[in-house]
């Protein structure tokens, strides 16, 4: 069962999900929040059973929270939350007494930028053996996004729709805007939409799709805001990037990590989209295939070949 380091305890952003097996590794999974941190339990369960793995969750950093709804008082830096996450990473690999070289950090969405993040905080011989990006964004030049910038309208959207096709267990695909419609009209389409598909209930008023797009809208423009002017180094690990087969942003390969690939990248893609790639157990299986081996060798199994 998953579990926090001690209920009695000041919030710390590390869920233990199991303790790795003598001489195997652990995996640590970086979540941004957006949907229920219970839902990394698939990925889990589909890994080997003697590698261990924890859950470092943004939800148990209040000030990630404050600094979506409350914008104009946050002070929130992507180093405080950096920070963070070094040292609750460091707290658990020293509980266990392991080195880097037995863990595997694996970043969802913005999750990514902050698993690449910590993995260049580490001492060398304190870092994994590779960072997982699963449909994660590149902090880079062409991704990023100043105060003042606008994220395109139909693409935020069309995330929207996904975001909430997930939560309600089913698919929603958006209907072309037309030219000109403000955030309302387009809005009533996609609850159309969303009825239709079975992913909201006859009868849903508007203020409430709206109050949610508007809650959903303000993660997104939180994290532009601390990537803004955020200058990541190149990977020392290597990276792999996952992708979701009805990605963020489908056409390109690596998301823009290939600009800070310094150990090489490698890309694949799973099943689902950006945010049921981690509900959906084929796409779980496929993720827990692409994860960089942590089974130590005498766990191994040889298959003999048939006769």
């Amino acid at each position: 069962m998953a579990r926090r380091p001690d209920a009695t305890s000041p919030p710390e952003p590390l869920i233990r999900h199991r303790d790795a097996a003598p001489g195997a590794g652990t995996v640590y999974a970086v979540h941004p929040g957006a949907l229920p941190v219970g839902l990394w339990t698939g990925l889990s369960g589909a890994l080997p059973r003697e590698t261990g793995f924890a859950v470092l969750d943004l939800g148990a950093v209040p000030e990630y929270g404050e600094a979506a709804l409350a914008p104009e008082r946050s002070r929130l830096t992507i180093d405080h939350l950096l920070d963070l996450l070094t040292t609750a990473y460091r707290a658990d690999r020293d509980r266990t007494g392991g080195d880097g070289t037995g863990t595997v950090l694996v970043g969802w969405s913005f999750g990514g930028v902050l698993a690449h993040g910590l993995t260049e905080r580490l001492e060398p011989r304190e870092r994994p053996r590779s960072v997982v990006l699963l449909d994660s964004i590149a902090p880079t030049e062409a991704y990023q996004h100043t105060e003042g910038d606008e994220v395109d309208p139909a693409l935020v959207l069309r995330w929207f729709a996904m975001f909430l096709g997930a939560r309600r267990g089913a698919q929603v695909r958006p209907s072309p805007v037309p030219d000109g419609a403000d955030a309302d009209a387009a809005l009533t389409l996609l609850l159309e939409d969303a009825i239709a598909a079975g992913a909201l209930p006859p009868g849903t008023p508007l203020p409430g799709v709206r109050k949610l797009f508007e809650a959903y809208t303000a993660g997104l423009l939180r994290n532009n805001r601390l990537t803004a002017h955020y200058r990541p180094a190149p990977a020392t690990v290597p990276l792999v990037q996952i992708k979701a087969g009805d990605s963020l942003i489908p056409s390109d390969p690596t998301l823009g990590w290939e600009e800070l690939a310094g150990r090489g990248i490698t890309a694949h893609s799973v099943p689902g989209d950006h945010y049921t790639m981690l509900i959906r157990p084929d796409a779980s299986q496929a993720i827990a295939g692409l994860v960089p081996s942590l089974r130590p060798a005498h766990l191994v199994t040889t298959r003999r070949p048939s006769p």
